[in-house]
């Protein structure tokens, strides 16, 4: 039961993020040990297609800060000021020489790294909308990697908290 109770607390924790103490930055040793939680998920037909792209120069975050869509609900937001942006990036793409088709796992995959980021106090926002086609050509990637997902990272320098329905 003490297990469970862990996992519910880290899920509990694990609220999307958008505004970052950009003063504190993440090293790289930790984005690789966030990257390597994912060998522990599953992965349909076990393909294991997808590649991450870790992004934490200061010159490679604000090269790719201007290719995400921040919050589209919040249609009076533009994203976080300059000192909240994230300190840095994990780009989730998709390996098409293996397959075109992820199934589940990009999801199963951001889950166990934001997850992980939250054990170690680090918040993240999951970015799905963002320019592709510059990101990819900005981020010099392989024309077999197709990006997915942007994943942002850093400190927080706010409070997300879970409010209840009626």
């Amino acid at each position: 039961m003490e297990t469970f109770s862990i996992l519910k607390s880290l899920l509990e924790a694990d609220r999307s993020i958008r505004r970052f103490d950009h003063s504190r930055p993440i090293g790289d040793d930790t984005l690789r040990k966030l990257v390597d939680l994912t060998r522990y998920c599953a992965s349909g037909r076990n393909l294991q297609p997808l590649r991450y792209r870790i992004v934490s120069t200061e010159a490679e975050c604000e090269a790719l800060y201007p290719l995400l869509a921040w919050a589209g609900y919040y249609k009076d937001w533009d994203g976080p000021a300059p000192a909240e942006r994230p300190t840095a990036y994990l780009v989730q793409c998709l390996d098409t020489q293996l397959t075109n088709n992820c199934l589940c796992d990009d999801g199963l995959q951001l889950q166990v790294i934001t997850l992980g980021a939250s054990a170690l106090g680090i918040g993240g926002c999951i970015i799905k909308s963002f320019r592709k086609n510059e990101l990819t050509e900005r981020l010099s990637l392989p024309s077999n990697l197709e990006p997915l997902y942007v994943l942002a990272l850093g400190y927080p320098s706010e409070t997300a908290r879970i409010v209840p329905l009626p």
